[in-house]
């Protein structure tokens, strides 16, 4: 069996982790701390970065993009029979998700609104690509969900979460895309790429007292008293 090495609360482990989801692929997975590496972790890393995927056979694969091509090639694609332009088409879309993944840790991040709306601009502006592109769905390309919608699924779960907590939602000006946020929520990979623990170390970082957002919580998590942050929100 495929085993990832994961950092509970990283946007790149879970892109990897929805696709195995997705697939209904077996794997085991084995959580490390970002702050104390385990020296076997950074024998087998050349980045010293999650995910890793390490193969039957032992061989460690790292880079997000990377990994997903290697789980395609192994296993029935989501969208079979695509021309070598719809799957360049995907990949490019599929970059644009990923590409922000680090934009939206550091926008939730953010300690004040004006800082928020300065780091989200980037964000923002992906969402406006994206809502631009999105046809009738209900998934990026129709009625087959793809590669293209695991990777943006990590971004809109995110917001998903953020919204459910703080009352702000990043997707307020994007009906499209609110809508396939909807859609994807709806198949439960959201919810199975992650750790039981996720929700409350996501809140611990992004949603303390700490962040704006945090501060800003008025529902639904009420009773949430989530620690003061420690280490790093995401991958590295």
């Amino acid at each position: 069996m495929i085993k990832i090495v994961s950092f509970t609360i990283c946007p790149f482990v879970q892109r990897v982790t929805a696709l195995l989801e997705a697939k209904q692929m077996p794997y085991d997975i084995e959580f490390i701390s970002l702050a104390d590496k385990p020296q076997w972790f950074l024998d087998l890393s050349p980045t010293g970065q999650v995910p890793m995927l390490v193969t039957e056979a032992g061989t460690a694969l790292f880079e997000s993009d990377a990994i997903v091509e290697y789980i395609d090639d192994i296993s029935v694609p989501l969208e079979p029979d695509l021309t070598p332009e719809q799957r360049a088409i995907n990949r490019a879309w599929s970059y644009q998700a990923s590409k922000h993944y680090l934009v939206q840790c550091g926008t939730m991040s953010s300690k004040d609104p004006a800082t928020f709306t300065e780091r989200g601009k980037k964000l923002t502006a992906a969402f406006a690509r994206a809502e631009k592109r999105l046809g009738d769905g209900p998934f990026f390309n129709g009625n087959t969900l793809g590669n293209v919608d695991i990777a943006w699924l990590v971004l809109l779960h995110r917001a998903h979460i953020v919204q459910a907590h703080s009352g702000h939602d990043m997707l307020a000006d994007f009906p499209k895309v609110k809508a396939w946020q909807q859609t994807l929520m709806d198949t439960g990979i959201p919810q199975k790429s992650v750790a039981a623990e996720f929700s409350k170390k996501f809140h611990a970082f992004y949603l303390s007292d700490t962040t704006w957002l945090g501060r800003g919580a008025n529902h639904n998590e009420a009773s949430c008293q989530p620690a003061k942050s420690s280490g790093s929100g995401c991958c590295g």
